[in-house]
């Protein structure tokens, strides 16, 4: 009976750590609980910020993005797709995560989109980015 039990809970365990069968328009995705892999709580707030400013530019289209955005010095409006070789689709969702994370900001009145660099959230990357990579100490060892 003992070895049911232990049976049970290793199986449950592992229906609980992968999840199959989500679908979405057709396509079939398999999705994975965290179930503590990530542990952001075991962090600082700020480590765990410097995390998110960091997912800004962990990608090049948002990188892109954000050069785009930056050179222009103002708020675009319109499509970014034009200056992109990506599709609709992709900037959109690209665009979605920089505006979560703040360092864009966007207004969305259709037809018209607009979108701008956050100032403010800007210089708190770069000076959060210059603090952390001031901080290196030369080593001895390697």
């Amino acid at each position: 009976m003992e070895l049911a039990i232990c049976v049970f809970y290793k199986i449950l365990i592992v229906i609980l750590r992968l999840i199959k069968t989500f679908t979405t328009f057709g396509e079939s995705k398999e999705i994975y609980l965290a179930m503590g892999a990530t542990k952001t709580e075991e962090f600082t707030t700020q480590e765990n910020r410097t995390a998110q400013l960091a997912k800004a530019f962990a990608h090049p289209a948002r990188v892109a993005i954000l050069r785009l955005l930056a050179e222009k010095k103002a708020c675009v409006c319109g499509d970014l797709v034009d200056e992109l070789p990506l599709s609709q689709a992709t900037v959109s969702q690209h665009l979605k995560e920089l505006k979560r994370i703040g360092i864009i900001k966007g207004e969305i009145d259709p037809p018209r989109v607009c979108y701008c660099i956050n100032e403010v959230v800007w210089e708190e990357a770069k000076q959060t980015f210059e603090s952390l990579l001031s901080t290196l100490k030369p080593a001895t060892c390697c």
